[in-house]
């Protein structure tokens, strides 16, 4: 009987090496997390297209669907990954100081403020920019950034403004333009001195629900949300934050990056290397396939087609002048509201950038 279950045992596990390929067993293992978003979408698009990127010099060969994946670059496979989502930057940062986490796609803003607290970290490409929006209610008077200022200052009591994440790019974005405009801005219910209310809602799947609601008067959030708001009719979309004044300040603006541990880095470098690699070829092909890929992003995160039709998100993984100028606001902003505590808190971007960014695996 023993024999029958050792036989029966090693068939099974010889059955298992040969569906692997060649080299595989010993594949070294990496966890990436993403977020549901279409900021997020090449990753996405990788994971739908799998081997269909082949030519394209990197791509992920499907072990279980949306979990797990083989990671090959040019026709060789470097490793295995296991894909971990989450629900904001803020939770992929906690993932990471926790070394829960060996990559991953999140906010840029969310990644400094890892590096901040100490995480051993670094930003090793962007994934794109633009793409952020603020939302009220279809009947709201509020129709550009002149009559939310009129509604805000105009208010008995503070204008409730909702986010998904403490540390997302829309949130501090409008904040760092709030802020600009000379208002008093609180986190505290209880400040009734306050001109605006920022409402933590944990969640992007919290954002409709507090508008229609009336626990808040607006959201601000990534896309495809504000899009998804209009198709359902739960909100409207006063302005992409890239039209935010002065003019010109807010346009190309850093969002989401990929990031790694530095441990990891050091111990696995031809992964990270890979991963930027494949980003940067997913990130062509959406540019170039748009209607194609909008597609496959709603149906990977559920949402309306329609909502991804209109989109204004630019990818790619090129830490060019005026997205490094970009970080740089983000850097000033984040100071200026004394969030920084640790290694960043009175920097310079010059002064940042060896210790936020690795741009050697972006080749």
């Amino acid at each position: 009987m023993l024999q029958r279950v050792f036989r029966f045992t090693a068939a099974l596990a010889l059955v298992g090496a040969l569906s692997l390929p060649l080299g595989a067993a010993e594949l070294p293992r990496a966890s990436l997390g993403y977020i549901f978003t279409t900021h997020q979408e090449p990753i996405m698009v990788a994971m739908a297209k799998g081997e269909a990127f082949e030519p394209l010099g990197a791509y992920l060969k499907p072990v279980v669907d949306k979990e797990r994946y083989d990671l090959f670059v040019d026709g060789a496979p470097v490793a295995r990954i296991n894909i971990v989502v989450t629900k904001s930057g803020s939770e992929m940062a906690t993932l990471f100081a926790q070394n829960h986490l060996h990559m991953g796609l999140g906010s840029l803003p969310a990644m400094m403020s890892s590096v901040d607290a100490g995480t051993p970290i670094k930003v090793l490409c962007p994934v794109h920019t633009e793409g952020m929006g603020l939302v009220v209610a279809p009947d709201s008077p509020v129709v550009d950034w002149d009559s939310l200022l009129a509604a805000i200052r105009g208010g008995s009591k503070p204008y409730r403004i909702g986010y998904h994440s403490p540390t997302s790019a829309p949130k501090i974005v409008l904040e760092g333009a709030l802020l600009e405009a000379g208002l008093k801005l609180t986190h505290d219910g209880a400040d009734l001195s306050a001109n605006v209310l920022l409402v933590d809602l944990k969640s992007t799947g919290n954002l409709a629900p507090a508008l229609t609601s009336g626990q808040v008067d607006a959201w601000v959030g990534p896309d495809p949300f504000p899009a998804v708001a209009e198709v359902r009719k739960t909100g409207r979309t006063v302005f992409d934050l890239k039209e935010l004044p002065p003019a010109g300040r807010w346009s190309s603006f850093p969002c989401c990056v990929a990031a790694a541990r530095t441990d990891f880095l050091a111990e696995r470098p031809e992964v990270a290397e890979g991963v930027v690699k494949l980003l940067a070829a997913a990130s062509e092909w959406i540019n170039e396939n748009q209607a194609e890929a909008g597609r496959i992003a709603a149906q990977w995160i559920g949402i309306p087609e329609e909502a991804t039709e209109h989109a204004t998100i630019v990818y790619g993984t090129d830490p060019n002048e005026a997205w490094l100028k970009g970080a740089g606001v983000y850097l000033d902003v984040l100071n200026g509201m004394d969030s920084f505590k640790g290694s960043l808190k009175g920097k310079t971007l010059e002064e940042a950038i060896p210790l936020v960014f690795d741009f050697s695996f972006n080749k």
